[in-house]
């Protein structure tokens, strides 16, 4: 559960960064954020950046700032070296510390970054990576080919558990390292200090990106290493050596995460010299009123974005995010086993009702593990289960689950209860009212918990005491992003083979039409199967201080890219 805990966080973990940074504008904003009317299905017409009309109006907090920029983040849980982040909120933070090698385009292809360039050998097996020249650590101390061999050797080490994708690849010799029988990862070569080159055993789509991650510092994390043992990464959390365009100059848990510009960024120093996380508890609409905060995200719907303008002060940019939310179903409980009982449950509920229609149209019903802005989405084959009471009747009495005197359904003497957690927001207030409801008129037990914050929450599901729990992914690049909880018993219980093998054919080829034709098959095997039960996807607006210059925004990065450009006029 560790990886699936880690990935289903809100956020990405690592250079995505900023799409659930102020979660708290969502979760916590003005009883109409969420909840509005069921009368405005349609999208909110907020198709482009609408800008602050008054600057006059900002208030005096937000005026005497010039050179800081503040935002409210989940209080992160202070492990900020990449690769062993203990929540996606420390990858938050890591994402201003931190630069990879390769980034992402608007369209979700590779881009440099560190690597100025790379080469890939005609087996499409081995990669080589061309660094840019003088490349530094914030503490002045160069960063070579060195510092990326020992970041993805240490990541083969027997005692890593965390969840990095790199060991996942194959790399030639990271298993015998794995296993002791070697001293180095023979497929890691370091040509030269600008270039290093590493060889995977069969080709592999995401690898590009996979492996253009985060570099560490092998002076700093790797001056106490020894093979099998990586406690001692832990204390070096909260004092991390990045190369990003920000430094850790202070973290106070529950209140405050501080930043300065790194002189040292290989792009030059952020424009804005110093940054600041407000993790405090608070109602973030009352932040941003007040311009104790200068960004936040708040649900795209008509009457959010009617009060947002009402400010005078604020820009409003509309982003529709590359992920997905679903519900998590125990595959382990008897019940949730059968793909009828899953069905039913999709067909039972009124996800239009709950994710569209409350949040007056600021949202869209899924049934795919993929986004619609993705090269992959597709709606071709794909049964919506639009709500049907009747329909999820008939599958639950096929599935042998038979009404008992009090209306329950009942089968081998067990009522079939499904016990719900989720996290404490408006948008979870929504889904018991209605789920109630719905699942009453289908004879089933609903039993909601909510908790105060996601880790207890992910700490509830890791122990398995549930049903159905509400996720929503991180950042989606690629399609395979979105399938990772779907392989090798990430969510336990669900183990199919012709998954496994789509999986694999669709990263062994780097030909998008061909592997567009493939995540399709494998979204309908998924749209049948039911893993986990697809909700919906989620617009937002970005609300922030009309001071702030030279904010963009990048369909699968979010506005991490242009951080470093932001300046207050």
């Amino acid at each position: 559960m560790k990886k699936s805990v880690a990935l289903l966080s809100g956020v990405l973990m690592a250079s995505l960064l900023f799409t659930a940074c102020s979660n708290g504008g969502t979760d916590n904003s003005s009883s109409s954020a969420e909840k509005g009317t069921a009368q405005a299905q349609q999208s909110p017409a907020l198709n482009s950046l609408f800008k602050a009309p008054d600057l006059t109006q900002l208030p005096a907090t937000a005026q005497q700032r010039t050179d800081t920029i503040i935002m409210a983040l989940t209080d992160p849980a202070g492990a900020f070296t990449p690769y062993f982040h203990q929540s996606g909120y420390d990858g938050n933070v890591s994402s201003l510390l931190y630069a990879p090698l390769v980034t992402t385009d608007d369209k979700g292809l590779p881009a440099p970054n560190l690597a100025e360039s790379w080469d890939l050998s005609k087996d499409q097996r081995t990669y080589t990576f061309h660094l840019h020249k003088d490349l530094k650590f914030s503490d002045g101390s160069p960063l070579t080919a060195d510092d990326v061999a020992f970041t993805w050797t240490i990541l083969h080490d027997k005692s890593y558990d965390n969840d990095s994708l790199i060991p996942t690849l194959g790399i030639v010799g990271g298993a015998e390292y794995k296993a002791g029988k070697a001293s180095t990862v023979s497929g890691i070569k370091v040509i030269d200090p600008q270039t290093i080159s590493v060889t995977i055993a069969k080709p592999n789509a995401t690898a590009l990106l996979t492996l253009g991650s985060d570099v560490l510092s092998k002076a700093y994390y790797g001056k106490d290493y020894k093979f099998g043992e990586l406690e001692y990464i832990k204390k070096l959390h909260q004092t991390p050596l990045g190369n990003g365009p920000y430094v850790l100059t202070k973290f106070i848990p529950g209140q405050e995460v501080r930043f300065t510009a790194n002189e040292n960024y290989f792009k030059g120093a952020p424009k804005t010299k110093n940054f600041i996380y407000k993790t405090s508890e608070g109602d973030t609409w009352q932040y941003v009123e007040t311009g104790e905060i200068d960004f936040a995200s708040f649900s795209a719907t008509q009457e959010n974005i009617n009060k947002l303008k009402s400010l005078g002060f604020v820009d409003i940019l509309p982003y529709t995010p590359s992920t997905y939310s679903f519900l998590q179903a125990n595959l382990e409980h008897e019940a949730l086993k059968d793909k009828k009982v899953r069905q039913a449950i999709a067909y039972g509920l009124d996800r239009q009702s709950i994710y569209v229609d409350a949040n007056q149209g600021a949202g869209e019903i899924a049934n795919i593990p993929a986004a619609p802005i993705s090269w992959a989405y597709t709606t071709e084959g794909i049964n919506p289960y639009a709500y049907s009471a009747e329909k999820a009747n008939q599958l639950l009495d096929e599935a042998g689950w038979v009404a008992g005197a009090d209306g329950i359904r009942e089968k081998d003497g067990q009522k079939l209860t499904l016990h719900y957690l989720g996290s404490k927001s408006p948008q979870t207030d929504i889904f018991i009212a209605v789920a109630t409801e719905n699942f009453k008129a289908i004879g089933v037990d609903f039993q909601p918990e909510v908790f105060a914050d996601f880790n207890s929450l992910a700490s509830k599901v890791e122990g398995g005491d549930y049903d159905l729990a509400s996720f929503s992914t991180p950042m989606l690049t690629d399609p395979s992003d979105g399938l990772v909880q779907f392989l090798d018993g990430e969510i336990k219980g669900y183990d199919n083979p012709e998954f496994v093998k789509l999986y694999n054919e669709a990263l062994a080829t780097n030909d998008i039409e061909q592997r567009k034709k493939i995540y399709g098959d494998i979204f309908r095997l998924l749209n049948d199967d039911l893993p986990v039960i697809f909700t919906n996807y989620k617009k937002v607006v970005y609300a922030y201080n009309g001071r702030i210059q030279d904010l963009t925004v990048s369909p699968f990065n979010g506005i991490a890219s242009s951080v470093p450009q932001w300046t207050l006029k």
